[in-house]
């Protein structure tokens, strides 16, 4: 009686931890895109999520930045980070 109760338990143990594996998993890919920044969540320049339509917009205009002539893309590059004000030291700090 003392083998079966243990193997049962063991049994049941082991059923608990496969369950609880698979919720955490779960939770931590949808919970990560609420954790602030400062506490280590996502920075704001990360891509979307694969499969949401911001996703799809997102490689679309990737896609066409790939097609476009290097010296227009530079062009547009410096355009931008004209407008933003901002420069990659000044992401850092």
């Amino acid at each position: 009686m003392s083998m079966r109760f243990q193997s049962l338990l063991l049994v049941g143990l082991a059923a608990g931890l496969s369950g609880c594996g698979t919720v955490n998993e779960k939770l931590s890919a949808g919970m990560g895109d609420y954790v602030p920044r400062w506490a280590g969540g996502l920075p704001a320049d990360a891509p979307p999520r694969p499969g949401t339509p911001q996703y799809d917009a997102w490689m679309k205009e990737r896609e066409q930045k790939r097609l476009m002539p290097a010296a227009n893309r530079e062009r547009e590059e410096q355009t931008q980070k004209g407008a933003t004000g901002s420069t990659s030291g000044d992401a850092l700090r």
